[in-house]
């Protein structure tokens, strides 16, 4: 059999590269040294990753078997990470063909491996639609003759993924809920995402793992009103009040989850439909492969919303310093992630082309604040400055440290400098708020004109943020359109100065 542990040369295919796993699983194994084939529907769903120029990647339907085979061929493992849970409700006829098709595609193409990632539940029990079909897609990998290494998993803890987000939008919207018992008696072992690409990436080319399921999770188990108080505790909310109920069933549940939570009722059903039976590890052999998993739950959500405490700025999910291509980072939102993942932004985006340059508008921009003020509504800025004194804020007066200079960590009123360069500036707001709130500016020159963008951005913590935001709509329209008007006059204005001067 042909080696294929991490950092060898073999060709690793990864299907649902444009997934939540898989698009955190393809990093890991560029980082080991792998060279990867990322098998996708549509190859332009991948063309915002930062690792983009360094997979190949070829186009599949994997329900067309001719289309598989041809992504098979010269494949040495690969990694099964699909499902249709979202597509249909008839999924599961879907899903057990996609899957007995690619088994029959690995085996002629002489595979060594097929990792696969399913659900966690025992076989002898009943289960929901999603997770029996999970179980199915198993056993129909396993009868093609590839040897297969199994991983069952419960509840994946990181931004993006469709459990934990339902679970966020529930703590964070609703303050009361009335839910099915089962919410506070069903036992569960979340595991954080960095642990599951641990694995994933550990089980590859291992022979102990050939033809093995595994069972993982995290090193607590609970119930599901549990993980609702351990998101509020991190999140800094109040633990939200629970009152169990025995008539909603899963179905009745998902209506009611997709009142207040951005999942799309197909995949919200088949969620909810799976979290009605105990999903526990009973077998640890698995840390025989060298892993123990790292996170508890608290600690696996705050990593996953981590971007926010740690005042980064959420809807641009960039990185210059290469966090995207390793393992840290896994549990934050990445590109291509669907739009509901990473909680609520709430944003007011305007931009306005303008004959002034990049520089003499940069030169505006980075005067704002303190004695110049904020070219538009001043005295409301000092009535809600003064405001946030009173209610224990910072207030105005801390101003600026030069009138015209500005450097990252300089403090602008009530707001301080979190990025700066020749045509962006991002400023964080650190006045008394329901959530976290950024101000943004940024300048692209063209050929004949300069357009600049205004950005404010809201993370709302819980109702109350989503109240506070809405309740300020109306001033913030007219605030913030004469704002960057101001700023886009000012910048003219100077560059006619200039132009006179000469």
């Amino acid at each position: 059999m042909k080696e294929t542990a991490p950092g060898t040369t073999g060709l690793v295919a990864v299907t649902g590269a444009t997934g939540y796993v898989g698009g955190r699983l393809v990093p890991r194994l560029l980082q080991s040294g792998l060279a990867v084939r990322c098998v996708v529907r549509h190859a332009e769903k991948l063309e915002d990753r930062p690792w983009r120029n360094e997979v190949e990647v070829v186009e599949a339907d994997l329900s067309v078997p001719d289309q598989v085979s041809n992504a098979l061929n010269g494949v040495q493992a690969a990694y099964y990470l699909v499902h249709s849970m979202n597509s249909s409700e008839d999924f599961e006829e879907l899903e057990l063909r996609m899957a007995e098709i690619f088994a029959e595609s690995a085996a002629a193409a002489d595979l060594d491996q097929i990792v696969y990632l399913g659900g966690l539940g025992h076989d002898s029990e009943r289960h929901s639609a999603h997770l029996a079909s999970r179980h199915r897609v198993g056993i129909a990998l396993a009868e093609g003759g590839t040897p297969v290494t199994e991983l069952r998993a419960a509840v994946i803890i990181g931004s993006g993924s469709a459990s934990f987000e339902m679970l966020r939008s529930l703590v964070e919207v609703l303050p009361v809920m009335i839910v099915p018992r089962w919410v506070t008696k069903t036992r569960c072992q979340p595991i954080a995402i960095e642990d599951v690409l641990e694995y994933l990436v550990g089980v590859l080319g291992s022979e102990p793992a050939l033809g093995q399921i595994f069972e993982i999770g995290g090193p607590e188990i609970l119930t599901y009103r549990q993980m609702m108080d351990g998101y509020a505790d991190v999140a800094g909310l109040r633990r939200r009040i629970i009152l169990p109920v025995p008539v909603l069933t899963p179905r009745l549940s998902s209506h009611w989850v997709n009142l207040v939570s951005p999942l799309p009722i197909q995949l919200a059903r088949s969620l909810i439909g799976s979290l009605t039976s105990d999903v526990v590890v009973g077998d640890r052999s698995i840390e025989r492969i060298g892993h123990r998993p790292s996170y508890r739950l608290t600690q696996a959500i705050e990593r996953s919303v981590s971007s926010v405490r740690d005042l980064e700025l959420p809807t641009r999910w960039t990185d210059a310093s290469g966090e995207l291509k390793s393992a840290a980072g896994a549990a934050l939102p990445k590109p291509g992630d669907p739009s509901w993942s990473g909680g609520l932004v709430l944003e007011d985006t305007r931009c306005q082309t303008t004959s002034a340059s990049r520089e003499d508008l940069m030169a505006v921009i980075s005067a704002v604040g303190g004695d110049n003020g904020w070219f538009a509504f001043n005295r409301l800025w000092a009535i809600r400055g003064f405001i946030d004194k009173i209610i224990g804020g910072v207030g105005l007066r801390r101003g600026r440290r030069h009138p015209t200079d500005l450097r990252p960590g300089d403090t602008v009123d009530f707001f301080s400098v979190v990025a700066i360069d020749d045509s962006s500036i991002r400023l964080r707001a650190e006045m008394r708020l329901p959530g976290h709130a950024w101000l943004e500016w940024e300048v692209e020159s063209g050929a004949a004109q300069t357009v600049v963008s205004q950005r404010a951005l809201f993370v709302p913590r819980g109702l109350l943020g989503r109240i506070y935001w809405y309740a300020l709509l109306p001033a913030h329209i007219p605030i913030f359109g004469k704002m960057l008007s101001g700023i886009v006059a000012a910048a003219e204005g100077r560059q006619n100065q200039q132009k006179a001067a000469l």
